[in-house]
């Protein structure tokens, strides 16, 4: 039996404790916290402050290595050159490797679409932000340039506006930010992933960006919203109008924005083609849902799809098979598809080397004290320069007073070196000074030179006094950067790319329901708001219709239930719905109160009631100061479902009739000063905006208004010719007695 071995007792190593391994050296013990501490926090301090993040300026430290070379290149007045040129050039700034700084190239350029404010011009293939697979060509193919934007980026850079340091081998030097004359930091979307934290930057109109930056430079207190109405993005789409996210991102910097994608419906080959998509998505991705939703069956209206994408810009084609509702499968497509998507502001940003997530107030006021510090150094250079001139021609002007004893000095000067101290001590000039003078032509003494010289002089004097007033001067400094942002808006402003939906104009996305089965039906209207729906069976077994106490009919219609309700509101608004959204009821019960029904806004009762089922005809507005607004029916369609539509007819005068005409007829409007006004509804033109004010129809005086509108039809006038007019407006003609029939009666 073998013998147990004695043990040995064994010291473990502690931390800090080297321990030689054999034929592997020696291994050091640390905890792991202090080896993150030495080795990985440098890391992550490196990306956040050098890499990741954008500064006030709007760039990272990649955009602007690469911008400033074209700059010095001369490519901001020059012609394009070839990308690779670009790109090997810059990494004298930036040594990490061609692709990377071609593809931030890519990125800043008007071709690939990804920035609203494009700062590199360029031609050739850059590939489409859009696109998944919609590669870039190789560098040696594409050429580029700066874009004229760019003058407000490298503006007086050359004047001591930013800090240089030296690049990483010393040799050269760089801007630690550029002198931007806009906001830059919004006017593009920036995303950026650091080590433990991120920045993503919604772009903004540049025209609304300087307006509000002009706006707080004049009152920190103004309301942003007022001016920045909401983000804009290269991509446009739809914007879904939030105030409470967007209230968050305009205090907070963090929020949401919901994009949705702009389509249209081609009826002939019943497709639906889709031009905009969310900037936060790709084509492909879009497509790719889409298949999938198509493969497990929860899509089965759509028969074909296609990338038509060219020249022309996107366009994803989708097929619809026969009978199917585009709006309503776009509605099913926006709730299961990037078709509909969210952009998640976070807006850090690094300050003064240091990481701060703010909201856009908070950013344009920082960003004003930057600028303000930009034209305070430029300022300062520009006074410096004249300054020093102003010396030289100083000492200029006391020789000029003498020439004849400058010569005599010169000439009886034995030595060079002596020539200066000796012109230092005849005329009680500086060193400086001296040099200048002693380098003076001969041909220059002359008395055309000396004016000229004396001239500038003055002219100095006057150039000093207006720097040093706007160095001690706030409100003139202020001023400089109010009418530089007024320029950059002028001439690098566009129109908004993205349309704001407001919320009460939004779609509401059902799940998906049943085909609503058509019938015919009669529907009621009272004048106090209430509506019925009731079957023609029904109707022939009723007997008397029920009504509130001091309530009459207005409108009994026969129709279907697939046809189509618009409530006129007393606070300008049309709510829409169908006729298959009210429940089948009898003449025995009151019906459904319309106002709480449609969840009408308080104090909000509904004027007319116009039904429809192909949006033809017009409606015509009849205002208490004798206007009428004829507007068709048409623009109240809409391709999206929505539920309410605000600003539906004018506010600026009340309305004391409305009615829905299927074609041109003759109306007869009489007043309640007794006279009667015919005409035809042709000879009033229609107007696509929906709150016109109307054109001038019948001539009221003081307390006189309109009492009743009826169809000529509906009157038998012994002699309607007295009271037709050929031009409007007009007063009318005082009704007879002997023109109406004994059973007529004018009253609606």
């Amino acid at each position: 039996m073998a013998k147990k071995q004695p043990k040995i007792k064994q010291n473990r190593p502690q931390l800090g404790d080297s321990v030689e391994i054999l034929d592997a050296g020696v291994m050091l013990q640390n905890s792991i916290t202090e080896t993150l501490e030495q080795n990985y926090m440098p890391y992550a301090m490196s990306v956040i402050v050098s890499r990741a993040l954008p500064e006030i300026d709007g760039f990272k430290p990649a955009h602007r290595k690469l911008l400033y070379t074209m700059y010095e290149m001369g490519l901001l007045k020059g012609a394009r050159t070839k990308s690779a040129n670009i790109v090997g050039t810059t990494m004298r700034l930036n040594p990490h490797g061609d692709a990377a700084i071609y593809e931030t190239m890519v990125r800043l350029s008007r071709g690939n679409e990804s920035l609203l404010t494009p700062f590199v011009d360029s031609k050739g293939n850059f590939g489409k932000a859009y696109s998944r697979d919609m590669a870039y060509a190789a560098s040696r193919y594409t050429e580029a340039k700066l874009e004229n934007v760019c003058n407000e980026l490298f503006a007086d850079i050359d004047k001591d506006t930013v800090d240089f340091v030296d690049n990483y081998d010393g040799k050269r030097k760089e801007p630690t930010l550029l002198p931007v004359s806009f906001p830059a930091i919004l006017a593009n979307n920036t995303l950026g992933i650091a080590v433990g934290m991120a920045s993503n930057i919604c772009s903004f109109n540049l025209i609304e960006l300087c307006e509000t930056t002009i706006a707080l430079l004049k009152d920190e207190k103004h309301p942003i919203e007022t001016t920045l109405k909401a983000p804009d993005f290269v991509g446009g789409a739809y914007i879904l109008y939030n105030a409470q996210e967007l209230d968050n991102i305009y205090n907070t910097g963090r929020g949401s924005v919901r994009l949705r994608a702009k389509y249209q419906y081609q009826k002939e080959g019943n497709l639906i083609e889709v031009t905009e998509i969310p900037s936060t998505t790709t084509i492909e991705a879009i497509m790719d849902k889409i298949a999938e939703l198509v493969k497990v069956g929860k899509v089965r209206e759509v028969s074909d799809m296609r990338d038509e994408t060219d020249l022309n810009g996107l366009k994803l084609t989708l097929d619809l098979k026969r009978g199917q509702d585009p709006d309503r499968v776009m509605a099913k497509l926006f709730k299961m598809t990037p078709l509909e998507d969210t952009f998640s502001c976070n807006f850090n940003i690094l300050i003064n080397g240091m990481p701060r997530v703010m909201g856009v107030r908070e950013i344009l006021i920082e960003w004003t004290a930057f600028r303000t510090e930009c034209v305070r150094r430029r300022t300062y250079f520009d006074l410096q320069g004249k300054e020093k001139r102003m010396h030289l021609l100083k000492g200029l002007e006391a020789i000029l007073l003498d020439i004849d004893k400058a010569v005599k000095i010169v000439r009886e000067t034995e030595e060079d070196v002596e020539v200066v101290p000796n012109l230092m001590i005849g005329f009680g000039i500086d060193k400086i000074q001296a040099e200048y003078v002693a380098e003076i032509k001969l041909r220059h003494l002359n008395r055309e030179y000396i004016l000229k010289r004396t001239t500038e002089i003055r002219e100095l004097e006057k150039a000093i006094a207006q720097l040093k007033d706007i160095l001690a001067s706030k409100i003139k400094m202020r001023n400089i950067i109010i009418k530089e942002l007024q320029s950059v808006a002028k001439d690098y402003g566009k129109p908004r790319r993205s349309e704001i939906i407001y919320v009460d104009e939004q779609v509401e996305i059902a799940d998906e329901e049943e085909e609503v089965a058509e019938y015919p039906v009669t529907i009621f209207f009272t004048k106090e708001g209430y509506f019925k729906k009731i079957t023609p069976q029904s109707l022939r077994m009723s007997g008397e219709q029920k009504l509130k106490e001091g309530d009459v009919i207005v409108d009994k219609i026969e129709t279907t239930t697939k046809a189509e309700l618009l409530f006129f509101t007393n606070k300008q608004q049309v709510y829409k719905c169908r006729v298959a959204d009210f429940e089948d009821t009898k003449a025995s019960v009151m019906g459904d109160y319309i106002p709480a029904k449609l969840n009408m806004d308080e104090g909000e009762t509904p004027l007319y009631m116009a039904l429809t089922t192909d949006y033809k005809g017009f409606i015509l507005f009849f205002f208490a100061n004798g206007k009428l607004a004829k507007v068709p029916l048409n623009a109240y369609e809409t391709k999206t479902n929505r539920k309410k539509l605000v600003n539906a007819f004018s506010d600026k005068e009340p309305v004391v009739h409305i009615m829905h005409i299927q074609e041109e007829v003759d109306l007869a409007v009489k007043t309640t000063a007794g006279r009667l006004l015919i005409f035809n509804t042709a000879q009033i033109p229609d107007k696509t905006t929906k709150n016109t004010a109307g054109v001038g129809l019948i001539t009221l005086k003081k307390n006189q208004e309109i009492e009743t509108v009826k169809p000529l039809q509906a009157l038998e006038l012994a002699n309607p010719h007295r009271y037709r007019v050929r031009t409007l407006p007009a007063v009318g003609a005082i009704l007879r007695a002997e023109d109406l029939v004994e059973q007529i009666q004018l009253t609606l």
